[in-house]
């Protein structure tokens, strides 16, 4: 039987908001990101801009030697060029280089996020800011390049933030473009009202982005997050080129395809209240959702731990994560998104390396077993608590009818909650690339804001992050 579809009528439903709200939105943090300068960005500030960018290229380095990437970066046919693919031997062009190196920073599911803005700004932003520092006609310092990243991720985090997201909808790919695209404009040199019809442009260049995908272990979702870097890059040059104005492009895209925008969120605080320094680090290679529940395996896992002697793994935790309830893992993606078979590895493994997420792994059979013991349920009462808190119980039920139960307001690494610091993110990089690499990662990124041409320093990572005796 053929399928019948209407063809009159409205084909979707109006913006809940009112563009020209968000006109105003966008203006003011187009003026307030042009203001600002490294030297007027507080002490704090700068201080988890350099903890996220080091976090953020070390993931990548370390996301760019899984066998995907080099099978990836093997197969793009980059053209030529000097930006650098970290963890791969590859050099191409500024646009490639950020393309590919965010996907690689999204394959280990480490990178920088933000519970406020509900995803990842540093992913959307970072190498959108990179590629144009390296296409700039002149030598721009890195006190221009840390002040637009610090711009682009706050709005781009502000987005995030305005947006009440559809179910369906998976975060990454739509709101953090306009973050890149403020980021590239500001590098660009472009005055506020055409960093204005940047971000607006960007708004207008969102990626379909469905969780079923995710879900399903389509490697075509590390993409999205590449691809916000080049609608930013994007947008950024159509306001160059003065064919984008500020429309309130995001009321007919954010706040109606994608969900619901509040543009008073975009604004509020600005200035005082900086989402920049709220983000949190991951110390586990899966989904960020599941993290609080693998800090508490981890915290009550006996030793030695049995999987026979465990009858119920019961966990309680917030409605964000239902999409991961009853995920089957099947390769590295799905296997990072399954809440039963991270909480069951976390048991297994005593932690959640990236290695414990390969499919031919000598453990990856065995958590799928124990997780068909694993049920995990969403609690009203912790959604009430979001996003301050990302609240977790976890019950483990053993055959002999004892129990061991924990519970934590927030997974490890968040900013409220045990986050990390210089040493804490030297620590976790050592464990990915090794402990010579971090050391001179932190150096160099520490040392970016003396730096005359940033575009020389950022061609120079590949060989800071080298592991010893990898060929490049």
């Amino acid at each position: 039987m053929t399928a019948a579809f209407r063809t009159e009528g409205p084909i979707a439903p109006a913006s809940s908001v009112a563009p020209a709200a968000v006109v105003g939105a966008v203006e003011e943090l187009a003026a307030f990101a042009v203001g600002l300068s490294y030297e007027s960005l507080p002490q704090a500030v700068r201080d988890r801009l350099a903890l996220m960018l080091t976090d953020l290229w070390g993931v990548a380095a370390a996301g760019g030697g899984t066998p995907e990437m080099q099978a990836l970066a093997a197969a793009w046919q980059a053209g030529p060029g000097s930006s650098p693919v970290l963890g791969t031997p590859l050099s191409t062009s500024p646009e490639t280089a950020a393309f590919l190196n965010a996907v690689a920073a999204c394959e280990l599911e480490l990178d920088e996020g933000n519970k406020h803005a509900q995803g990842h700004p540093a992913v959307h932003v970072v190498f959108a800011a990179m590629a144009a520092v390296q296409l700039a006609p002149r030598p721009v310092t890195g006190r221009e390049f840390l002040t637009a990243v610090a711009a682009g991720y706050e709005v781009a985090a502000r987005f995030g933030r305005s947006l009440s997201r559809n179910p369906l909808w998976h975060t990454h790919g739509h709101w953090g473009a306009t973050g890149a695209a403020c980021a590239a404009a500001l590098i660009r040199g472009l005055p506020a009202a055409r960093v204005a019809a940047a971000i607006d442009a960007a708004a207008g260049l969102v990626q379909a982005a469905p969780w079923a995908m995710v879900l399903d272990g389509q490697f075509t979702r590390n993409l999205w997050a590449a691809g916000a870097n080049l609608a930013g890059l994007n947008a950024a040059r159509l306001a160059a080129a003065g064919l984008a104005g500020n429309n309130g492009a995001a009321a007919a895209t954010l706040g109606t395809l994608v969900g619901a925008l509040d543009p008073a969120e975009l604004t509020r605080g600005l200035g005082r209240d900086w989402l920049l320094t709220q983000g949190y680090a991951k110390l586990h290679s899966s989904c960020s959702y599941t993290h609080g529940a693998v800090d508490l395996a981890l915290e009550l896992r006996p030793q030695p731990f049995d999987p026979a002697e465990v009858a119920e793994i019961r966990v309680v935790t917030h409605s964000l994560a239902a999409p991961l309830f009853a995920v089957a893992a099947t390769n590295r993606l799905s296997a990072m998104f399954s809440f039963p078979f991270v909480v069951a590895n976390a048991l297994l493994q005593g932690e959640i390396p990236p290695a414990s997420m390969e499919p031919h792994g000598s453990t990856f059979d065995a958590a799928r077993r124990l997780s068909s013991k694993v049920t995990v349920k969403a609690s009203p009462e912790y959604d009430l608590l979001l996003p301050g808190q990302r609240r977790t119980r976890l019950e483990i039920r053993y055959t002999d009818g004892t129990v061991a139960a924990a519970e934590a307001p927030n997974p490890r690494g968040d900013v409220d909650y045990h986050p990390l610091d210089r040493d804490g993110i030297r620590t976790k990089l050592a464990g990915l690339i090794g402990a010579g690499p971090a050391g001179r990662l932190d150096r160099a990124v520490h040392s970016l804001a003396d730096e005359p041409d940033t575009a020389a320093a950022l061609n120079t990572l590949t060989e800071v992050i080298r592991m010893e005796g990898q060929e490049l």
